[in-house]
């Protein structure tokens, strides 16, 4: 494998495809046309991780795919989680990792590997991901939304992404759907990420837990420390009543969420990843008509679960990196 801007006659076009994410990362290559990943690697960060650990991980990862797999690279795409300038390809800030802010990784990657790099956000990327390859194809407008250890959004509209004005469009995570609520990353109290993400559900569960209420699945103040979003949706749906009280509220939170969502842009198809979206029937359907009571009746939105699971935001990537071909 050699990286160029020129790939030779008949040789493999290939496309290197990055996930950054909160917690772990992700590199594919895939040959220009195909679909059908010829080389994949995840990796989970080790706790207190920083924007060095990301930057190193990434690459590290990518040469390796890289020089395992015959062709010649043509383009990068490139998922982040969290607030890019995709114009410029600068990220902004991550907001569960320091050592982000400002970051050229498009210039980066260029002069790494001597091709063409496009960037975007994460939501942004999942959503034309599912949009060309998954849950959205066929729809004029989609809106995606992740719902993981953040919520974020991203737009779609006639087979672009809609970045806005600043690039933000699609921040459904920090539209606040409970006024004095609980406290976000970002500052303000009562956002949809504070009150339906799945360190937001771990959250409740243990104020609920620690003043007083009780629960089957959780009955020591040992186990609290260790409870997690995943662990109260299994808890739910193994019929612990104070987790399926959480999760209630957490699938609520969210359908007022997207009701104001279907209010604002009328989208064709809405379609939901992450992995909260793995908390069971009962959380769904509560989504489901909580977003529709929230919406004018004369909207008939579809509310779908993604296709492409953990990496929606990966075949975004090779979306983008096609785009620059």
């Amino acid at each position: 494998m050699t990286a160029g801007r020129r790939p030779q006659m008949n040789t493999r076009q290939l496309i290197l495809a990055l996930d950054y994410g909160g917690t772990k990362h992700t590199a594919a290559i895939i040959a220009v046309g195909e679909h059908t990943w010829l080389a994949h690697q995840r990796v989970y960060s080790p706790p207190g991780a920083d924007g060095n650990y990301d930057r190193a991980t990434a690459l590290n990862m990518a040469r390796a795919l890289l020089a395992r797999t015959e062709g010649e690279l043509v383009a990068i795409g490139v998922s982040f989680g969290g607030p890019v300038d995709a114009t410029q390809g600068i990220v902004r800030l991550s907001h569960h990792v320091p050592g982000w802010e400002n970051t050229p990784l498009r210039h980066q990657l260029h002069n790494e590997f001597d091709v063409p790099a496009s960037v975007d956000n994460d939501a942004n990327v999942a959503a034309l991901g599912e949009w060309k390859f998954g849950a959205g194809q066929g729809c004029a407008s989609l809106l995606y939304v992740t719902v993981s250890t953040g919520i974020g959004g991203g737009w779609v509209l006639s087979g672009r992404i809609f970045g806005g004005a600043d690039g933000m469009a699609g921040e459904i995570g920090h539209i606040v759907v409970r006024p004095d609520g609980m406290e976000c990353v970002c500052g303000k109290r009562g956002c949809l990420e504070a009150e339906a993400c799945g360190p937001a559900i771990a959250k409740k569960m243990r104020a609920r837990l620690q003043a007083g209420k009780t629960s089957e699945a959780f009955e020591t103040s040992e186990v609290w420390a260790s409870i997690t979003g995943e662990s109260v949706a299994r808890a739910a749906q193994s019929g612990d009543a104070l987790a399926g009280q959480v999760m209630d509220d957490a699938a609520q939170m969210l359908g007022a969420g997207l009701g104001g969502a279907i209010n604002l842009m009328n989208p064709q198809r809405i379609v939901l990843g992450g992995g909260v979206t793995k908390s069971g029937e009962r959380w769904w359907r509560i989504v489901r008509e909580t977003a529709r009571s929230h919406a004018l009746p004369q909207m008939r939105v579809e509310i779908e679960p993604a296709m492409l699971g953990d990496d929606a935001p990966l075949w975004g990537a090779v979306a983008l990196g096609e785009s620059l071909l």
